[in-house]
């Protein structure tokens, strides 16, 4: 499935909420951060991955939300509709414990026992550089340091995370997530993706899986968010040849940058 890219970078305002699960392919300006934006649904009217960009009143943090729901139709709606209310109400808001609370709870308690979500959430703050991540179950992201010229991936550090931290939402109630702050130096790219990419399989039947992800990354252009992101689906359509796509795949890519916003 292929979307038509958007010529014209979307800038967010301050408190603006943007994104969902419909195709499309566009770039994207956030404070501090050059966004590109690829969501493949399988299905026409959306699928199961959802993702929201946002942007603080002051316009010094953006936050991204990146959600892979399992179900499809009312399931989704419902999931995107939760994320969408908390992601608003703490668009202002740093610390986003709170939040992923929130976000685990209400998915709990509007959802059949057997639904859930993976996500991903971060904070980025624009006057210092900080990136404040939770991740919830979620495939870790690829990390750029344009410093190293290295990619790795963006794991959380927490000791506790064999434990109940971090599960997939909607799993148990009261489930701690931790936050993890990163330094993001200017040049340094994110790539977030859901399973649509980790598990692609090639003509064999063999999944693509997170060691040869990272092996991809390091073929990966870096000269802007766009290019990586592309970059990574061209990666992504090889390795499966002639395999069509199973499931919906989506990719946000992301550099900190100068400058204002």
């Amino acid at each position: 499935m292929t979307t038509q890219e958007v010529d014209q970078p979307y800038r967010l305002a301050c408190l603006e909420l943007h994104g969902g699960n419909q195709a499309g392919t566009y770039s994207a300006e956030l404070p501090g951060l050059a966004g590109w934006i690829s969501c493949r649904p399988l299905g026409a009217s959306g699928g199961g991955d959802l993702y929201y960009l946002s942007a603080c009143s002051q316009g010094v943090i953006a936050r991204v939300a990146l959600a892979d729901v399992a179900g499809h139709g009312e399931m989704v709606s419902s999931s995107a509709v939760s994320l969408r209310d908390a992601l608003r109400e703490h668009v202002d808001h740093w610390d986003q414990s709170t939040l992923i609370r929130r976000l685990n709870e209400s998915i709990l308690k509007g959802a059949p026992h057997s639904r859930f979500a993976t996500a991903f959430l971060a904070s980025f703050y624009r006057e210092s550089g900080e990136l404040l991540f939770t991740n919830a179950g979620h495939q870790p992201p690829l990390w750029y340091r344009a410093a190293a010229k290295e990619w790795s991936l963006l794991l959380d550090s927490t000791p506790h995370s064999r434990e109940i931290a971090d599960l997939p939402l909607g799993l148990i109630a009261g489930t701690s997530y931790s936050q993890t702050a990163v330094q993001l130096e200017m040049g340094d790219l994110l790539l977030l993706y859901t399973d649509g990419i980790s598990e692609s399989s090639d003509e064999s039947g063999e999944q693509l899986g997170l060691d040869h992800l990272l092996s991809i990354a390091r073929g990966l252009p870096v000269e802007s968010a766009a290019a990586a992101g592309r970059g990574l689906l061209s990666a992504v359509e090889r390795f499966r040849g002639s395999v069509t796509q199973a499931d919906d795949v989506t990719v946000v890519a992301l550099e900190r940058r100068g400058g204002p916003v």
